[in-house]
């Protein structure tokens, strides 16, 4: 059986989430804004045969489903969208989808494989293409139609890119991208769907506050005012005991409760377990690390993580909710502490790898597509490997 021991890393975390540093034990304490120490510093998680083949075979049935030729060669097709509700409502079907495509990329990077490089270079030099030709004269990054989410992602990648290879060509144009994501960032502080909207929420301000964080963390210029107004955006979206007497509870069977997350920055709107995964890692992306809606948040992700499984997992034929949940939550959980990170990691490891099809991919019955589930379940299976610079600290 292969152990992997997980260390603490010298660097500083970037940010497909910006994982964070962790709780130390209770007996400690610490300093306003001091960052907590890694659960990975005291953890060993053992990566099982099972879970590294699961891996291995997720890869594979990335690269033998990325777009070959054509215009929208080194993609991934899905359908392009929006969540509405708790459904997903389609404006482009069985298009290159750059959010997607971005995902789709880190995940092999994430398993050690640089553009041109490694068993699988081709196909990420094929994806840094794709996205580097969707940035547009003005910094969006945008194919047939995506939005807001896929910009985040798409900016992401590009950093994670450059963070590792150094090319001027990426560098320029994630400047640009990075420029666009603090020109449409609104009063409140946040972002929507589209840019230059004036309404904001959870969901999309935690995608900008990674890109950022991990643009930031490689010399990117990004203002700090930027970040200081996103942060007081996600603090203020906390649910405490002052706003939930004032809050209607939610709604599509989210339930608001203290330590939770709201959709967006008013009391009468509904939280859940992927916002508030979303809020506690915005919060560390934005270098806060000592707040109480932090710890609160943990908590609740911890209260909540075998209800939230049931209703999106399995059951609901990999719900959007589902890997958007998880995708922030194990790097929300890792601030939690060792302890909580194993129990946390060992529970949505093996629900994941339950999940995988025959034939390597995961689904994602409402959302984009199987490209989206299984770039997530890859992403999230291959935290331990540690070969991106946001699965360090």
């Amino acid at each position: 059986m292969k152990q992997i021991r997980l260390l603490a890393a010298a660097t500083l975390l970037l940010s497909l989430v910006g994982l964070s540093p962790a709780q130390e034990r209770p007996t400690q304490e610490r300093q306003p804004d001091e960052p907590r120490r890694s659960a990975l510093d005291e953890s060993v998680i053992v990566v099982t045969p099972e879970h590294s083949r699961a891996v291995e075979r997720g890869l594979e049935w990335l690269a033998a489903n990325q777009v070959t030729a054509g215009t929208e060669r080194g993609a991934w097709i899905a359908q392009i969208g929006y969540k509405l509700n708790t459904g997903y409502k389609y404006t482009s079907a069985d298009k290159g989808h750059v959010g997607v495509t971005a995902m789709a990329g880190m995940a092999f990077l994430a398993g050690g494989h640089l553009p041109g490089r490694g068993k699988y270079g081709r196909n990420v030099e094929d994806a840094l293409e794709f996205v580097l030709k969707a940035v547009q004269a003005d910094g969006y990054i945008t194919h047939a139609g995506s939005r807001m989410y896929s910009h985040a992602f798409a900016t992401l990648f590009l950093a994670e890119v450059y963070g590792q290879t150094h090319r001027q060509d990426i560098r320029s144009k994630l400047q640009l991208a990075v420029d666009f994501i603090v020109h449409s960032q609104n009063a409140d502080g946040g972002w929507r769907y589209e840019p230059y909207a004036q309404e904001s929420d959870m969901s999309i301000v935690v995608c900008q506050v990674m890109a950022l964080r991990a643009a930031r963390n490689i010399g990117i210029r990004v203002p700090k005012s930027t970040i200081d107004m996103a942060a007081k955006y996600v603090v203020d979206s906390a649910v405490t005991e002052e706003t939930l007497t004032r809050s209607f509870g939610g709604g599509f069977n989210m339930r608001n409760e203290v330590g939770s997350f709201h959709y967006q920055k008013n009391d009468g709107s509904r939280s859940s377990f992927p916002l508030t995964a979303a809020g506690v890692t915005a919060l560390y992306g934005a270098g806060v690390y000592s707040d109480q809606s932090i710890d609160d948040g943990i908590r609740y992700l911890r209260s909540r993580l075998a209800q939230f499984n049931f209703e999106n997992g399995r059951n609901a034929g990999g719900h959007y909710f589902f890997w958007y949940g998880h995708y922030y939550g194990v790097q929300a959980m890792y601030t939690a502490g060792a302890d909580d990170w194993e129990s946390y990691f060992a529970t949505v490891r093996d629900e994941i790898l339950r999940m995988q099809n025959t034939d390597g991919s995961w689904p994602n019955a409402v959302g984009p597509g199987p490209a989206l589930g299984t770039a997530a379940a890859v992403l999230i299976l291959e935290i331990p490997y540690r070969y991106l610079p946001i699965f360090q600290r």
